[in-house]
């Protein structure tokens, strides 16, 4: 039996799959669209960390904690927040919690930025922005039959390539126009996109609507192995893009004397690799498997790992394990998705969408302040890096053995 076949085994289409090919490119682009604005939002602290720093004389470790506050409350966020999707829809959703990421981008930009509370009281509810992933997997894996979701899942995941136009946009708009300036035009575009996908957006005829309590819902989530599996995948996955993607102006400015603005920039190439790649992680997970595909990313975040705990010279060693590894966690990131609406009831894909949402989120969170901790002590990143290499390592024979297993039991 193909690998196709195999995903039709193993999770029945909702009645809506059989919507017609242009709703269903309408649906995806909008959500996609909404995803990378609320990334934007959520991102926005992340380039001017080194900014903060020197204007607010903060330490290695408040740097970090500022960078990387937004992470974990988008990322527990993401729980209830699918959850609450699998209830109620992308269609009342993902209008609230763009609407609901206005407040702190505002109060950020206008009030907040002058003090290190101030900046940590707005990250905390810049989190919001984070939770929209949340929304939108189960939003697009309900418009799409099986055999076609890990494409699908993978591009609308390349909305997190909103952490790229942050990182290419804003420390360029507060050289010219003040620090409010990339707030506000964030904020006017979350407010349009709230409005336009309050009008447009619509939830797939017969949508398969979770029942029982929020409590209920997610102790039946807690109880499907597949939650967890996923889960660990995606925290080092999806995590090692979101701590790069906040940590590496920092890195970059320390290990290599860049400035801030060249710093951002090389970020920002990090991060659209991994967007670019992402939906191809998809792709090849509906073609070859994802459990193939993740074993062949993992590997080369490994490898990669090891070669920059050395610290080579950026050009061109240094640039290239980057990018392996940028292009690596893209792969691997959309590839678990593919697992996700594979193995995964499509009733319960909102709320399995946001532990797993979660766990990538925290594992963004951790390795900042490791990072930064680490560097603290002992004046090297190379620690942090090795523990990297070996955290990979692990995870490529999880996946070899037990996931593959877990597939098998479905079928697949």
């Amino acid at each position: 039996m193909d690998h196709t076949s195999r995903a039709a085994t193993a999770a029945p289409p909702p009645s809506g799959t059989g919507a017609s090919p242009g709703p269903r490119g309408l649906m995806l682009t909008l959500a996609t669209l909404g995803f990378a604005l609320n990334f934007w939002a959520w991102a926005l602290l992340s380039p001017l960390g080194p900014r903060f720093q020197e204007i607010l004389d903060l330490s290695s470790f408040e740097q970090s904690l500022l960078v990387a506050v937004p992470v974990i409350v988008g990322s527990v966020g993401r729980i209830p927040v699918g959850a609450l999707t699998d209830r109620y829809g992308g269609r009342v959703m993902f209008p609230l919690v763009s609407a609901a990421t206005i407040v702190p981008v505002l109060y950020l930009g206008l009030a907040g930025h002058t003090t290190f509370a101030g900046l940590l009281i707005g990250g905390f509810f810049l989190g919001i922005g984070g939770t929209a992933f949340a929304v939108g997997v189960p939003f697009v894996n309900s418009w799409f039959p099986p055999e076609r979701r890990g494409l699908a899942v993978g591009v609308f995941g390349a909305g997190m390539g909103g952490t790229a136009i942050s990182a290419l946009t804003t420390v360029n708009l507060v050289k010219e126009y003040g620090t409010a300036a990339p707030f506000v035009i964030t904020a006017v575009a979350l407010a349009v996109y709230a409005v336009v996908a309050y009008l447009v957006l619509r939830d797939v005829p017969g949508r398969t609507v979770s029942s029982g309590s929020l409590l209920s819902r997610l102790a039946v989530t807690a109880r499907l192995a597949a939650t967890w599996q996923a889960s660990g995948l995606y925290a080092l996955a999806f995590g090692g893009y979101v701590a790069f993607s906040v940590y590496l102006p920092v890195y970059l400015r320390t290990a290599y004397g860049l400035e801030p603005a060249d710093a951002a920039n090389r970020m920002a190439g990090f991060v659209l690799l991994a967007v670019l790649m992402r939906p191809l992680g998809g792709w090849f997970s509906d073609r070859f498997g994802p459990v193939r595909v993740l074993a062949v990313a993992l590997g080369v975040v490994a490898a990669g790992a090891v070669v920059q705990s050395f610290t080579p010279d950026l050009m061109p060693l240094g640039t290239i394990a980057f990018l392996a590894m940028a292009a690596a966690l893209g792969v691997g990131s959309g590839a678990v998705f593919a697992l996700v609406a594979l193995i995964t009831p499509p009733e319960r894909v909102g709320s399995v969408t946001g532990v797993v949402g979660a766990a990538g989120g925290l594992g963004g969170f951790v390795p900042p302040l490791v990072m930064g901790a680490v560097y603290g002590a002992t004046g090297s990143y190379a620690i942090g890096l090795v523990l990297l290499a070996v955290v990979s390592a692990a995870a490529l024979a999880f996946t070899l053995t037990k996931v593959r297993a877990e597939i098998s039991g479905h079928g697949a």
